[in-house]
Order: C-alpha cells, then sequence, then structure tokens
C-alpha cells in the first residue's frame, strides 16, 4: 500500500492511478475480507463444505467485481487501460493474499 501511495509522487507527470482508485481498492478489499470469512467459517464447520464456500466465495467474487468493472466503465469515460491495470493488479494481490491465508488455515487444520 505503500508503494501505491509513493507512485504519483515518484511520477508526477503520468497517470497512472485512475481517479477514484482508493474506492476500487476499498471495494476489493471488502469483497475479499467478506470471501474470506465465509471460506473460514466453511471450512471450520465441515471440511467438505469448505470446499463448496471456497467455489461459491469465488464465484460471489467473481461477480461482484464483473459487476463493478460494469458500473465503473459506464460511470467513468476514457482511462480504459490504466483502469484494467489498477484493478486487475488489485485483483490479484488480493486473490493471493487470500488463497495465502487459506492455504496456511488448511496446513495447521491438517496438522491437527
Amino acid at each position: 500500500m505503500g508503494i501505491i501511495a509513493v507512485l504519483p509522487l515518484i511520477f508526477p507527470e503520468k497517470q497512472l492511478l485512475v481517479n477514484n482508485f482508493w474506492v476500487m481498492f476499498g471495494f476489493l478489499a471488502g469483497i475479499t475480507y467478506v470471501a474470506y470469512l465465509l471460506v473460514d467459517i466453511g471450512i471450520k464447520r465441515d471440511p467438505e463444505v469448505g470446499i463448496m464456500a471456497i467455489m461459491g466465495s469465488i464465484a460471489v467474487k467473481m461477480i461482484f467485481c464483473m459487476a463493478f468493472v460494469l458500473i465503473y466503465s459506464i460511470k467513468a469515460k476514457g482511462l480504459g487501460v490504466i483502469f484494467l491495470l489498477n484493478f486487475f493488479s488489485l485483483y490479484l494481490l488480493f486473490s493471493v493474499f487470500e488463497v495465502s491465508c487459506l492455504l496456511r488455515n488448511l496446513r495447521h487444520q491438517n496438522l491437527k
């Protein structure tokens, strides 16, 4: 997150972030947190239900993200490439974070 705050200061002449970058960041952080909580609850209840919770959270996260992209592209004209780079880099960042946390929890569960 520190890199994101410093980028506009390093490259002031180029627009590297979309205007509402922090809204997009907050949306992806929120949807990732909700998906993680749902999966964590599902895994703790029953490992077989946990698999369905993982698949369901991936599907719900994808649908909400597609809706966000649609609404943002309708509201904000232009800056398509910058938006795509910002959105997919954040989506990848939060997905890697979510998967690493889930794998850590599953490893602890397998050790018991």
